[in-house]
């Protein structure tokens, strides 16, 4: 059983990992024309229509509150978490967006404690905080200098907020029902809780179908919804179930590590001696968060 669960540790780093690459890829299709809630619409209707393919049996809750949970879970782990994110970065820096955001294991330890009533020991909080500050130096990257904006750093608050939740709604409807099921559910509930964002911004919506035909364009939306979304989300509810929301969210703090890596490869971007010393402090803090 040790060996089962060392497995789900390696492939909820994997899963981060994948993650951290997703904004290379979603800047490389901004970059082409596409906005920030176009490639999330697309990338939720493809994941949807794949996940449909393997569970399409069960199409609705067995209680009308399941059915209202798996609601939030599309809108903390999808439309809200996605827009919240993407608005923030219209308004403050992509260093605050990242260092809130990336805060989210903090305060899905907060949550679990306080609502679940899964309490972390002494060891297991130092872990969590030495992670967070390994975080923050990646984020920073030797960059010290942070612009407060109340608007955008609120929306990127409530990103941040959003996936704590949707981590502990995952926990807590996994025992009930299947991991395919709630995938589905979540991108479903995502899709159409993002379709009003259109009626008030239609000329986000694309007219010119011409930029798909882009290899550029269609290979990142196809990584973006086949593996970071359907794959990724797929297994991330798995993970969650299999370890507990605060053992597989502590892996998010190794999302800016993906991102700079990622960024450094296609983007050109510097690394500097902060990004490694901020790297091994995240490795430290998730083995002293893991330990019982």
């Amino acid at each position: 059983m040790q060996s089962t669960k060392i497995s789900y540790h390696i492939l909820a780093i994997v899963i981060v990992i994948i993650w951290g690459t997703t904004f290379v890829s979603t800047k490389m299709l901004i970059l082409a024309g596409l906005t920030p809630a176009v490639i999330f619409t697309i990338r939720f209707i493809v994941a949807y229509l794949l996940i449909l393919t393997i569970s399409h049996k069960k199409m609705w809750c067995d209680t009308l509150k399941d059915e209202i949970a798996m609601a939030g879970l599309g809108i903390t782990g999808g439309s809200l978490y996605f827009l919240a994110e993407n608005m923030a970065l219209e308004y403050t820096t992509a260093t605050n967006t990242s260092l809130i955001v990336c805060s989210c294991p903090l305060f899905a330890s907060l949550l679990c404690s306080w609502l679940a009533g899964q309490h972390l020991n002494k060891i297991q909080w130092l872990g969590t905080g030495v992670a967070f500050f390994g975080m923050v130096a990646v984020v920073l990257n030797g960059r010290f200098v942070l612009n407060l904006n109340p608007y955008g750093d609120m929306l990127a608050f409530i990103a941040c907020i959003c996936w704590a939740f949707y981590s502990l709604l995952t926990q807590k409807v996994g025992h009930k029902y299947s991991s395919k099921f709630i995938t589905r559910k979540v991108f479903a509930y995502g899709v159409l809780t993002i379709l009003p964002y259109f009626f008030f911004r239609p000329e986000e919506i694309p007219t010119d179908l011409g930029i798909f035909l882009d290899a550029t364009v269609w290979g990142n939306l196809a990584f973006l919804s086949v593996i970071a979304s359907f794959t990724c989300y797929l297994l991330w509810t798995v993970c969650i179930h299999r370890l507990g929301t605060i053992e597989a969210t502590n892996y998010v703090y190794i999302n800016p590590i993906a991102t700079i890596v990622a960024a450094s490869l296609v983007l050109d971007e510097v690394i500097t001696i902060w990004f490694a010393l901020g790297s091994a402090l995240i490795l430290l803090g998730l083995w002293l968060s893991n330990k019982k």
